[in-house]
C-alpha cells in the first residue's frame, strides 16, 4: 500500500504534477513569510500566564497608565565630570526627543528639579546624568524601535562623552534591533554551514542543491502559514520562536533529505528505472521520516501544557514548521530527484547493479568491534555518560542578570551598569503595587520597611484603587532586586484585609521563573510519555522503546553536564534562563530520538530477514554514514544560534549541538547497538520477533555485475 502511494507520487507523469502543486502552494504561502515579524508579540508581559500576580496587576494598572507605555532612560557619562555645556546640551536633547513621534513625558535634570522629583538625576560626582521619557507606539513598538534607536542615538551624542539608551525602552530597542536583522543573518549562516557539510557528505557539486532548495521552500511555506495562523487564530509568535524555527526547519529538513537520498541511492543500485527506485526508497524511508517528524511535532505540541505563554506558543509554532517541512521533503524532493535523474550524483553515480559500499565502511567496522563484547561496551559507555551528567550541578537556572543577557556590549546594559555604579536609579523599571485605597497607607508603610527599594510613593487613586510606586536601587534582573521584590510581596500580602498586587520588571521575572519551574516538572514527563507511545507504535515493542528513551535521557543529562562546564569555565556565563532546561530537553529528546528511529526501523526491517544480532550490524553499517551526516547538520544548525549576540541562544545552541553529537556518535552507534547485540531478539518483546521467529523474507539474490546495464 505504502509503495503504491510512493509510486504514484514519483511516476513519470505525477512527478511533474507534484512539482507544480508544491511550488504553487508553497510559493503562495512563502509570499507571506516576510510579514511574520508584523505579528510577533515580544512584550515580556504577554508571556505570563493569566494566573500570575503580575498579569492580574497589569489589568488593574490600566486605570492609571497606558499598557503600551514604556519607560526609557538616557544615560550620559563623562569620566572627567559633566560640564555646563554638557548639561545645556542635555536640555536641548530633551527638546528634540520630545518632538519625536511616540515620545511623551520627557524629564530632564532641570525639569526634574523644577517638578520636585525626589530621586536625583545627576550623580554626586557629576560624572553621570540621566534623562527620562516614555515611548508609546501601541502594539507596533518592536517594529518602530529598530529605526527609532539610531535616530535617538544621533540626538543624544555628546562630544567627548558617552551616552546610552537604557531603561526598559533601551532594553527593548536593543532586543528589537537584534531580532529585526538577526533572522536573515542566521539563515545565511545556517545555509552556509549546511551546504558545506552536504558538499563533504555527497562529494558532489550538484546534489546539495536539491535538499537545500527543498528546505528553503519548507521554511518559506512554514513562515507564511505561521503568519496566517498568528493573524487569524491568535497563535503566539515572537522573535525567539522565529530564530528557533529557522534552524529547526533547515536542520530537520536536511536530515530528512539525507535519509531519503541515502535510501534512494541504495535503490538505484537495485533498480534500473529511477522512478521504481524512488518508489521503493519512499516506501522504506518515509515511515521512519514520518515517525521522526511526528516525534518532534508531538514533543513540541506538549509545550502547549506550559503555563508560560511564550513557551506554550513556541511549541505549536515550531510544530507547524516541522510538519510543513516533512510534507515538502516527501513530495518536492523526491519529485526533483527523479526529474533530474542519476547524473545529479556525479561524479559518484550509483549505477544499476553496482556494489553497495556501506558493507565495508567505517560503521561496519565499528559494529564488528562491538560484537565480541557488547555488554562490556554498553555498560562502560553508560557509565561514562552518567559521570558526565554530574556537570549539571554547575548550572544555575535562576535567571540571567542584565550584564550577562547579551554576548556583545549593548547600550542598555552598559547604561544600566553606569547608573548603578554611580548611585542613580532607573525609574523605568520600578516596583508597582496596586491596592484598595482603604489600605493604601498601611501598604505604603509596609513597603517602607523593605530593603532594596527607594521610598514608596502613592502616585494616584481611582475608583477605590491606589497605585504605589517604589524605585529599585539595583539592577532589576539581579538577585538583589528579585529578593527585594519578593520581600515587597510578602510585606504587602501580610497587611490584614488589603487587596494588594505587586508587578514591575522584577516581579515579572519572578513570575516567569515560578512558571518555568512548574513547566519543567509537568511537561518533561508528558513529553517522555508521548515519545514512548510513538516508539511503541512504530517498533511494535515495549522493551526497545523503553531502552531508547533511557539512552536519550542519559544523553540529555550528559549534554547538560558538559554544557554546565562549558558555560562556566569557557563562556563565563553559568547563569541560564529558567526555561532553558525545558527547551533543551524538548529539542534533544524529540530530535535525538530521530537518530534512534532511523537506526531501529532499519534494525527491525533487517531483523525480519537476518535475525536481530546480524540485522543490527547490517542496520548500523547501512545507516551509520547518513545518520552521522544528519547529526552533523543538525548540530551545526543549532550551533549557528551561537552567532546571535544573546546568552540564551548561545547556551541553547551549544547544548543541543553537544547532545545531537552525543546521540549520533556515541549513543546510537555504540550504546544502542551494543544493547541490541547483547539482548538480541528480546528487545522486540512482546512482538513475534522476540520469539526467535525465522526470517520471513529470503535473502536478496546476488547480482551478477557482468550482466547489468550501466544505469539510467
Amino acid at each position: 500500500m505504502h509503495r503504491q502511494i510512493a509510486g504514484k507520487l514519483t511516476g513519470p507523469l505525477t512527478k511533474w504534477i507534484v512539482l507544480v502543486a508544491v511550488i504553487v502552494i508553497g510559493g503562495g504561502l512563502a509570499s507571506f513569510a516576510g510579514k511574520l515579524i508584523d505579528v510577533q508579540n515580544n512584550e515580556t508581559e504577554s508571556w505570563l500566564p493569566d494566573s500570575a500576580e503580575s498579569t492580574q496587576a497589569f489589568e488593574r494598572l490600566e486605570a492609571f497608565q497606558d499598557p503600551y507605555d514604556v519607560g526609557t532612560t538616557v544615560v550620559y557619562f563623562r569620566e572627567s565630570g559633566l560640564t555646563e555645556e554638557d548639561f545645556a546640551a542635555i536640555e536641548e536633547d530633551a527638546t528634540e526627543i520630545a518632538a519625536l513621534d511616540g515620545v511623551s513625558q520627557v524629564l530632564s535634570p532641570q525639569a526634574a528639579v523644577a517638578a520636585g522629583v525626589p530621586a536625583p538625576f545627576v550623580s554626586t560626582d557629576d560624572q553621570v546624568a540621566k534623562l527620562e521619557f516614555t515611548l508609546n507606539f501601541g502594539d507596533k513598538l518592536w517594529e518602530e524601535l529598530p529605526d527609532l534607536k539610531p535616530e535617538i542615538d544621533e540626538i543624544i551624542a555628546l562630544d567627548g562623552a558617552e551616552s546610552y539608551l537604557a531603561g526598559a525602552g533601551g532594553q527593548s530597542a536593543d532586543a528589537a534591533t537584534i531580532f529585526s536583522s538577526g533572522d536573515s543573518n542566521l539563515l545565511l549562516i545556517t545555509l552556509g554551514v549546511v551546504i558545506l557539510i552536504l558538499l563533504v557528505t555527497y562529494r558532489s557539486p550538484i546534489l546539495w542543491l536539491l535538499p537545500i532548495l527543498s528546505a528553503v521552500v519548507g521554511l518559506g511555506a512554514a513562515m507564511g502559514l505561521l503568519y496566517l495562523l498568528a493573524k487569524n487564530t491568535g497563535l503566539t509568535v515572537n522573535g525567539q520562536t522565529q530564530f528557533i524555527l529557522t534552524v529547526l526547519v533547515i536542520g530537520a529538513g536536511t536530515d530528512y533529505a539525507l535519509l531519503l537520498v541515502a535510501r534512494y541511492r541504495e535503490e538505484l543500485r537495485r533498480h534500473e528505472d529511477r522512478h521504481e527506485a524512488m518508489a521503493f526508497a519512499l516506501h522504506r524511508a518515509a515511515p521512519a521520516i514520518l515517525a521522526s517528524a511526528a516525534t518532534v511535532v508531538v514533543g513540541l505540541l506538549c509545550l502547549m501544557f506550559a503555563d508560560l505563554n511564550s513557551t506554550a506558543g513556541l511549541g505549536p509554532a515550531n510544530a507547524v514548521g516541522v510538519a510543513v517541512t516533512f510534507v515538502v521533503m516527501v513530495t518536492l524532493l523526491p519529485a526533483l530527484l527523479v526529474i533530474v535523474g542519476r547524473w545529479v550524483f556525479w561524479p559518484f553515480v550509483p549505477h544499476f547493479g553496482s556494489e553497495e559500499p556501506t558493507s565495508s565502511g567505517l560503521w561496519a567496522r565499528v559494529g564488528r568491534g562491538i560484537a565480541p563484547r557488547p555488554r562490556i561496551v554498553w555498560v562502560g559507555t553508560a557509565a561514562v555518560l552518567a559521570v558526565l551528567c554530574l556537570g549539571f550541578l554547575r548550572l544555575d537556572t535562576g535567571g540571567i542578570p542584565s550584564d550577562e543577557q547579551y554576548t556583545q556590549d549593548q547600550d542598555s546594559v552598559t547604561g544600566q551598569t553606569i547608573l548603578i555604579e554611580h548611585g542613580l536609579v532607573d525609574a523605568s523599571t520600578p516596583v508597582q503595587v496596586v491596592t484598595d485605597t482603604a489600605h493604601a497607607a498601611e501598604v505604603t508603610a509596609a513597603m517602607a520597611d523593605v530593603d532594596g527599594i527607594a521610598e514608596p510613593i502613592e502616585v494616584a487613586s481611582k475608583d477605590g484603587t491606589t497605585l504605589i510606586v517604589a524605585e529599585l536601587t539595583s539592577d532589576p534582573y539581579s538577585d538583589t532586586a528579585l529578593e527585594a521584590v519578593g520581600d515587597v510581596r510578602e510585606a504587602v500580602h501580610d497587611v490584614p484585609g488589603a487587596d494588594a498586587l505587586v508587578t514591575g520588571m522584577s516581579a515579572v521575572t519572578i513570575d516567569i521563573m515560578e512558571a518555568s519551574e512548574r513547566d519543567n516538572k509537568v511537561i518533561i514527563p508528558i513529553v517522555l510519555g508521548a515519545v514512548l507511545l510513538i516508539l511503541i507504535g512504530l517498533l511494535r515493542s515495549i522493551v526497545s522503546p523503553i531502552l531508547l528513551i533511557g539512552t536519550v535521557i542519559l544523553s540529555f543529562g550528559a549534554a547538560l553536564g558538559i554544557s554546565g562546564v562549558i558555560f562556566d569555565l569557557l563562556y563565563g556565563r553559568e547563569h541560564t534562563d529558567p526555561g532553558f532546561p525545558l527547551f533543551a530537553f524538548v529539542f534533544l529528546v524529540a530530535l535525538g530520538i530521530d537518530y534512534n528511529i532511523f537506526l531501529m526501523t532499519r534494525v527491525r526491517e533487517e531483523s525480519a530477514i537476518h535475525g536481530t544480532r546480524k540485522g543490527s550490524l547490517i542496520a548500523l553499517a547501512s545507516t551509520g554514514g547518513v545518520i552521522t551526516s544528519a547529526g552533523l547538520v543538525l548540530a551545526a544548525t543549532f550551533a549557528a544560534l551561537g552567532t546571535m549576540p544573546m546568552t540564551f541562544t548561545l547556551q541553547l545552541g551549544t547544548t543541543v549541538a553537544i547532545g545531537v553529537l552525543l546521540d549520533t556518535m556515541i549513543v546510537r552507534s555504540v550504546l544502542v547497538t551494543a544493547l541490541n547485540l547483547d539482548l538480541g531478539s528480546r528487545i522486540w518483546w512482546p512482538s513475534r520477533l522476540d520469539r526467535g521467529a525465522a526470517p520471513t523474507a529470503p535473502e536478496p539474490p546476488a547480482v551478477d555485475l557482468d550482466k547489468t546495464p550501466a544505469g539510467v
